[in-house]
């Protein structure tokens, strides 16, 4: 589990030490390093049993050295994409010259001054070809220094890249090239003007980490364009209408049944309230980065729930906080923080005596510091160093208000409250087995405090005693991950390994169980319904409801590690999702349900459906692609290009075409017949310098647009996978779709500061007047399209934590849908 409970993400792009979204990263050295620049750990330990880990300080410098030792390779690759650029314009400028000379030897014009050993040492050290903008092909993930987006329309003026675009006039001849070489660019940052050819096309460049990004502007719009055109705020707005997901993973006691009949529970930043019986969601959208921890009020109204640390997009810290709410009005009363936690706060806890009016709250530094706070007054009255290895829960006894109890790896601790300091008594095992881990803590009728461990064991503790009074040994196989004292007195437990809910008497003799399916994991925490009914939280990220008469059914289906793959059916209300999880989910935008699930043997990254809906594309990470039923879910064809992710599949409009964009740099282009069950391939599209990242088709199917990890725009013919290197072909071509992050119609986008990366995914509506776009900072923005105006306004929305990887349309424009990464939420947005 990363620091925050923040795992690696964004196909491997490094992750802060502070744990929160594309905040919370320690940045040691900001001028070196940009934020979320720093290693963790992988998201969890193979031992389910814990929560959190401490003591990361070797890992950090690990992760450090491993960031800069990345850092310097990109320099490198700069470096080298700028003299590749110099020679380009060098050998431009002595060409250019020779012509002049020869049309007139009495004025010739002398070539760019330079000497043969200086011309062959910037040779040597070019690394390839000069094609397109000189390569920066660090892979996506990997964050690099900060470099503010510039932008400028290209004249026949010598300049260096200036941070605001500037409006020239455009000349309209049509032989300039579309890719994205180019032998008249601007002086990139850090080198000497040298004169260069005047540019013979109108198109708008904008620089991202220096690197010059030609977009051509339609001839309809070249007459009247001007970039001091404000746009307007889209027509439109969203909110958010449902959540799927839970997280039940790494984060535990986190379900509970409001007097509304709600269930409360998070996932990413939302708090969500479940109406089961009204199948209606609200959701408490206070919170900036992932929440690890809820608990409620005594009076069954107040809900208190902290957060990891973050960090907004200008690099600001956003330290962890406790956020106390209304969950009738959702109405924030209190904010615990800034200032008093570290990295994240893991477990809080309301008094339940004296009118509930202390709360507690450990966070996740090296010490798990434990705090008292009189909430109301947003006061804390004491903390203590509470242990040196993970905290799982901490909670005040019901009946004595000075008592604590925190447990977790190797302790289990009663503190008393005295003033302003907490003193701590361990718990004693004696001739009882010691376990590795306490997870759970729960008190009887009569005061008693009821543990579960690591090694199935039931104990249970005299009222404010520190000793065993009673044992039931053995009560699980494995785990005790989750404990409820019913209303009438009887103890519920949840196994880990064995997934089996267990109900105890109140002398502890087994009364009733019954079993998790397998397929939903282990129990994480269990929550007492309407009568017989209870609520179950599981460690595969699922809530499930029912009895332990009747058995137990799906209610809330989630995935469990990070998320990519989004498409959307291109006529019924359904959409696809796939992940790192090795599983593939049809949902029902009805039913909040899945149609099917199936699993895979790789981690999905990308998918697609064929224009007519009844077969559907997953492209993996290993270069393998599958084609699926959408009705039965059933295998129809399995195909492999390279042994690299597939990061984007897309069908042509007419359904003759399949391309697919893969790391390797390459795009994979299939003839497709008999409606998407047959394919064939007709080659593959080489000339990118770094991997495919987003793919679209013209409206007629003629040709593609792709873009690269190193910024650069490509259009192909499918026929003959060929590069299409006439701008005259593409300027005026309408596009079926607009999911490539770079081009004229969607460049506004891009914000100040950006680094290239910052934008995951772009998306525009079927009736063409609104852009979505998803970004690195756990935001969904809503713009109207066509955005083609620099630093474009929009709506922006939070929900999401760390990236949001994907977005995308339902086929009527009604809903929006959006992926978290490691969050592995999916959000639906309602257009209103």
């Amino acid at each position: 589990t990363a620091l925050g409970g923040r795992p690696a993400s964004k196909g491997g792009r490094p992750r802060g030490g502070a744990g929160g979204g594309r905040g919370g990263r320690d940045n040691p050295n900001p001028g070196d390093l940009s934020w979320g620049s720093l290693l963790l750990p992988a998201f969890a330990s193979p031992d389910d049993n814990l929560s959190g880990l401490s003591g990361m300080e070797v890992d950090d410098r690990i992760s450090y050295l491993e960031q800069r030792l990345q850092l310097q390779g990109d320099e490198i690759q700069v470096l080298k994409a700028a003299l590749a650029d110099v020679l380009r314009r060098l050998s431009a400028c002595e060409e250019n010259g020779l012509n002049l000379a020869k049309r007139r030897p009495d004025k010739g014009i002398q070539p760019c001054p330079v000497s043969p050993a200086v011309y062959q040492l910037l040779r040597g050290l070019s690394s390839r070809p000069p094609l397109s903008n000189g390569p920066v092909p660090h892979r996506r993930g990997y964050a690099t220094s900060p470099s503010s987006p510039k932008r400028e329309v290209l004249t026949g003026k010598s300049s260096c890249p200036s941070p605001e675009l500037k409006r020239e006039s455009f000349k309209d001849q049509r032989s300039h090239p579309t890719s994205s070489s180019s032998s008249c660019s601007a002086a990139l940052p850090g080198l000497a003007s040298l004169p260069f050819c005047p540019a013979e096309d109108g198109y708008v460049k904008m620089f991202l980490r220096g690197r010059p990004i030609p977009m051509f502007v339609p001839d309809a719009v070249v007459a009247t364009y001007s970039l001091d055109t404000k746009l307007d705020l889209p027509h439109k707005k969203l909110k958010l209408d449902w959540v799927y997901g839970y997280r039940g993973r790494d984060c535990r006691s986190n379900l509970f049944l409001l007097p509304t009949g709600e269930i409360v529970y998070f996932v990413a930043a939302v708090a969500v309230l479940y109406s089961v019986e009204e199948q209606r969601q609200r959701h408490y959208l206070g919170h900036t980065d992932d929440i690890k921890c809820l608990t409620v009020h005594p009076d069954m109204v107040t809900v208190a729930t902290g957060q990891v640390a973050g960090a907004s997009k200008d690099g600001k810290v956003l330290p962890p906080q406790v956020r106390i709410w209304d969950s009738v009005s959702l109405n924030t009363l209190h904010v615990l923080g800034p200032g008093p936690f570290d990295r994240a706060v893991t477990c809080v806890g309301f008094s339940k005596s004296n009118g509930g009016g202390l709360l507690c709250a450990v966070d996740d530094s090296n010490d798990h510091v434990l705090s008292v706070w009189d909430w109301q007054k947003e006061q804390k009255l004491a903390d203590v160093k509470c242990s040196n290895e993970s905290v799982l829960a901490a909670t005040f006894h019901p009946t004595e208000p000075s008592l604590l109890i925190t447990c977790g790896k190797s302790h289990l601790h009663f503190w008393t409250l005295e003033g302003s300091s907490l003193s701590k008594r361990q718990g004693i095992f004696e001739k009882h087995e010691k376990p590795k881990y306490v997870l759970c803590v729960a008190f009887t009728e009569n005061g008693d405090t009821v543990t579960g461990d690591s090694g199935g064991n039931l104990y249970i503790w005299g009222k404010g005693g520190n000793r065993i009074c009673h044992a039931v040994p053995g009560a699980h196989e494995g785990g005790i991950f989750g404990l409820c004292v019913l209303r009438n007195g009887t103890i519920l437990t949840g196994g880990g390994r064995d997934r089996r809910v267990v109900l105890w008497g109140r002398d502890y003799q087994k009364l009733q169980e019954n079993e998790v399916p397998d397929g939903f994991g282990p129990v994480r925490t269990i929550a007492e319904g309407k009568g017989d009914s209870l609520f179950v939280g599981t460690t595969r990220n699922s809530v499930l409801q029912g009895s332990l008469l009747t058995g137990f059914s799906l209610l809330v289906q989630g995935h469990t590690e990070e998320l990519w793959g989004l498409a959307t059916h291109p006529s019924l209300d359904q959409f696809l999702t796939c992940g790192q999880d090795k599983q593939v989910h049809l949902w029902s935008v009805a039913s909040h349900q899945p149609l099917w699930s199936k699993g895979v043997e790789d981690a999905a990254r990308s998918a697609g459906f064929h224009p007519n809906g009844s077969v559907l594309v997953v492209g993996t990470v290993t270069g393998r692609w599958l084609v699926l039923d959408t009705e039965t879910r059933d295998l129809v064809a399995i195909h492999t290009d390279g042994g690299e992710p597939i990061s984007v599949v897309s069908f042509s409009p007419d359904g003759k075409y399949l391309a697919l964009g893969s790391h390797d740099n390459f795009v994979y282009i299939y003839l497709v017949s008999e409606g998407g069950r047959k394919y064939g391939r007709v080659g593959r599209c080489s000339g990118h310098s770094s991997f495919i990242t987003h793919l679209d088709w013209a409206s007629d199917s003629s040709c593609l647009v792709t873009n690269s990890g190193d910024y650069e725009i490509l259009y192909w013919d499918p026929s003959t996978c060929r590069q299409i290197t006439s701008a005259e072909a593409v300027r005026n071509q309408e596009w079926a779709t607009a999911t490539c992050v770079l081009g004229f119609g969607v460049f506004g986008i891009w914000p100040e500061g950006a680094d290239g990366t910052d934008i995951n995914a772009v998306c525009r509506s079927h009736e063409g007047k609104l852009l979505a776009s998803a970004d690195d900072f756990g935001k969904v923005h809503l713009f109207s399209y066509p955005c083609c105006q620099p630093r474009a306004p929009s709506y922006t929305y939070s929900g999401h934590s760390s990236h949001v990887t994907n977005i995308a349309f339902l086929h009527d424009d009604s809903l929006l849908l959006s992926t978290g990464g490691v969050d592995t939420s999916v959000l639906q947005w309602r257009l209103v």
